[in-house]
C-alpha cells in the first residue's frame, strides 16, 4: 500500500531508524503478550493490598462484596514479579502514547485527551490536524518487534484520535482487531448498538440507534455486547480494513450474545496458532476495554457504568463460564441471570478469567515457558483516578510480569518504581533489538533489574497532564497541583500520603530529592507552553 504524501517523510525517517537497528535476531526469542487494561488503578487488584477500592457506582468502598477476586493474577504476580509503584499518564491517549513510544509528551506531543500537538497540512499552517504517534516518534513498540522478526497483532481499543483506516497500517502491526468506541470509517452495518446524531431544538443530539431515542452519552459503538469490530489485514478480509462479521459462519453466530472481549481473545488465539504453526514468534498488544465504563445497551437505565460480563465461577482450580442468554430488542432486554453483577470487580474478575484462558492456551500449544506475559493498565479508575493530577490517583497502575522461561533473579513484590514508558525498551531487550543511541527515549528496560542483582530500577517516575507535571521518587512526590507529599511509607489505601508543608520537618534525603526534581528533572520536560507541537510541519 502506497503511503499518503504527508507520511512519506515520516516513514522515510522510520525506515532509516529500523535499518540502523540491524538484522533480526533469529534465535530463542520469547513470545510476548502485553495486556493493557483500561481505567484500572493498582488498588483494584487484591495483590496490591489496598484498604479501599471502587464500588459499582464508582465510589470508594471497603465492602468485600465489591472486591474483585483474582486467583490467577495473584499466582502470576507471586510466581513472577509485580511492581509496587508503576506509573502511567493520567488518562487514556497520552498514556497509550507513553506505552507505544517509550517517551514522554515533550517528544510525542500527546499531552492530554483533546490536547495533542498539531501538524500543518499546508505551507502557511492554516490547516492542521492532531499529530500521529508515528510522525512524532517513528519507532513504536510494533516496529521494535517487527524488526526482530516477530509477527505483530494489535487487539482492542486503539485510542488514536485522528487516525483513519489507512493510518492504522503504520503503527508496526501486521494485523489488527479493533473494537472502537467511535467508528474509524463508515458506520458499522452489523450492530445497532451504536449512536447517530440529529438536531433537537437546533442543537446536536446523540441518538441510540437501537431505540431511536435521544440519550446523554458520548459518541460510541458498543465494544461489549453486540460489538463493533474491525479487522485489519486479516486473512479472511477482502480489503485491508473491514468490519466483522465478514464470513457466512461469523455472520450466522453474531448477535446479542456476542461479547467483545471474547471476540478479541478468539482472534488472538487464532493468530497465535497461525504464527506458531509458521515457526514465527509473536508479539500481541492486547488493549482490552475491560475496566472502562460504557453506555449500557442491555440496560440503558442502569446507574452503574460497568456493563455486565458473562457470569464466571472459580472452583479453586479452574474457571467455568455460563453461556450468555440475552433476549429482547429495542432497548428492552433480559439476560435471564446469565450475566455478572455490575461493577469494577466484575471486570477485574473477567480479566482474571481471560488470563487463565491465555495460560491454558499457552500450555496447550506447549509454549508456556517460551512466552512473557505482561499485565498493566493505562491510568487510574474512573471516578477515583482517571484524569486526576492529585498525588498519584491518576497514574498508579498495576504491573505484573510473568516469564517462567526467563531467569529472573527477583520474585513477587518489588518495591521499586517503573513507568509505562519502560515497556518499549523492555520489549527491545526481550526480542533482541537495539535502539539506536541517537534515538531519544525516556523509558528504561526492566530486564537488567529482573535478571541481575541490581537492587533498584528507577530513581524517579514522571507523568504529565497538559502543562501540569507529576513526579515521584522514593521519598517525595510532586503532583499536578504543585503539592509535595512524603511517600517514604505506603499508606493502607495507597494514596493518603502526608503532605509536606514544612521542609524543615523532613529528612535531608527528602529535600535532596525535591531539589533534584525541581532543578534537574522537571525543566527537561516542561515544554507544553513553549513547544506543544511537533517541530517539523507535515504537509498534506
Amino acid at each position: 500500500m502506497k503511503p499518503p504524501r504527508h507520511l512519506i517523510a515520516t516513514l522515510t525517517a522510520a525506515a532509516i531508524i529500523l535499518a540502523a537497528l540491524g538484522p533480526a535476531v533469529a534465535a530463542d526469542q520469547p513470545n510476548i503478550i502485553l495486556i493493557y487494561t483500561d481505567d484500572i488503578s493498582a488498588r483494584e487488584l487484591p495483590i496490591y493490598g489496598s484498604s479501599e477500592w471502587t464500588d459499582p457506582l464508582s465510589n470508594n468502598t471497603s465492602d468485600p462484596q465489591y472486591r474483585g477476586k483474582t486467583p490467577v493474577l495473584d499466582r502470576l504476580a507471586n510466581e513472577g514479579v509485580w511492581i509496587a509503584d508503576a506509573w502511567a499518564a493520567t488518562i487514556c491517549s497520552p498514556s497509550r502514547a507513553m506505552m507505544m513510544t517509550g517517551r514522554y509528551a515533550s517528544l510525542h506531543k500527546w499531552w492530554h485527551n483533546g490536547a495533542i500537538g498539531r501538524v500543518a497540512l499546508d505551507d502557511k499552517g492554516t490547516r492542521t490536524r492532531p499529530s500521529r504517534l508515528y510522525e512524532t516518534s517513528p519507532l513504536l513498540i510494533g516496529h521494535v518487534a517487527q524488526q526482530a522478526g516477530y509477527a505483530t497483532q494489535w487487539v482492542g481499543k486503539t485510542q488514536m484520535p485522528g487516525c483513519d483506516e489507512d493510518a492504522h497500517q503504520h503503527f508496526g502491526f501486521d494485523e489488527g482487531v479493533f473494537t472502537p468506541g467511535n467508528s474509524m470509517f463508515a458506520p458499522n452495518p452489523h450492530t445497532d448498538f451504536r449512536v447517530d446524531y440529529t438536531k433537537v431544538d437546533g442543537k446536536r443530539a446523540t441518538v441510540n440507534v437501537d431505540t431511536g431515542q435521544v440519550i446523554k452519552s458520548y459518541g460510541q459503538t458498543s465494544w461489549y455486547w453486540k460489538p463493533g469490530v474491525a479487522l485489519m489485514n486479516h486473512p479472511a478480509n477482502s480489503k485491508p480494513m473491514e468490519y466483522w462479521p465478514n464470513t457466512p459462519e461469523s455472520q450466522a453466530t453474531f448477535g446479542l450474545n456476542t461479547y467483545g472481549p471474547d471476540v478479541e481473545l478468539d482472534f488472538i488465539f487464532e493468530f497465535m496458532d497461525r504464527k506458531h504453526s509458521d515457526g514465527q514468534p509473536f508479539f500481541i498488544y492486547h488493549t482490552t476495554h475491560l475496566g472502562h465504563g460504557a453506555f449500557n445497551w442491555i440496560d440503558p437505565s442502569a446507574k452503574s457504568k460497568y456493563v455486565k460480563t458473562p457470569k464466571i465461577h472459580w472452583d479453586g482450580n479452574a474457571y467455568h463460564r455460563d453461556a450468555p442468554n440475552i433476549t429482547g430488542d429495542d432497548g428492552v432486554y433480559d439476560d435471564h441471570g446469565t450475566l455478572s453483577e455490575m461493577g469494577m470487580h466484575a471486570h477485574v474478575e473477567y480479566l482474571d478469567y481471560q488470563v487463565w484462558l491465555y495460560l491454558n492456551k499457552l500450555k496447550d500449544m506447549g509454549i508456556e515457558n517460551d512466552t512473557v506475559l505482561i499485565f498493566c493498565s493505562d491510568n487510574g479508575t474512573w471516578g477515583y483516578g482517571k484524569g486526576s493530577h492529585d498525588r498519584q490517583k491518576g497514574t498508579h497502575v498495576p504491573l505484573i510480569i510473568h516469564a517462567p522461561g526467563l531467569n529472573f533473579t527477583k520474585q513477587g513484590k518489588q518495591n521499586v518504581l517503573a513507568s509505562m514508558a519502560d515497556m518499549l525498551p523492555t520489549l527491545a531487550d526481550l526480542v533482541g533489538t537495539e535502539i539506536p543511541v541517537d534515538y531519544e527515549i525516556h523509558g528504561q528496560s526492566l530486564i537488567p533489574f529482573l535478571t541481575t542483582n541490581k537492587p533498584t530500577h528507577r530513581e524517579w517516575v514522571y507523568a504529565y497532564k497538559k502543562d501540569m507535571q507529576l513526579i515521584r521518587g522514593t521519598h517525595v512526590l510532586k503532583d499536578g497541583n504543585d503539592k509535595w507529599w512524603d511517600v517514604s511509607e505506603t499508606p493502607d489505601d495507597l494514596i493518603s500520603y502526608p503532605e509536606i508543608t514544612d521542609w524543615s520537618q523532613v529528612s535531608d534525603a527528602h529535600r535532596a530529592q525535591r531539589d533534584l526534581f525541581v532543578n534537574g528533572i522537571l525543566p527537561r520536560y516542561d515544554t507544553y507552553n513553549t513547544e506543544p507541537d511537533p517541530p517539523t510541519p507535515i504537509l498534506d
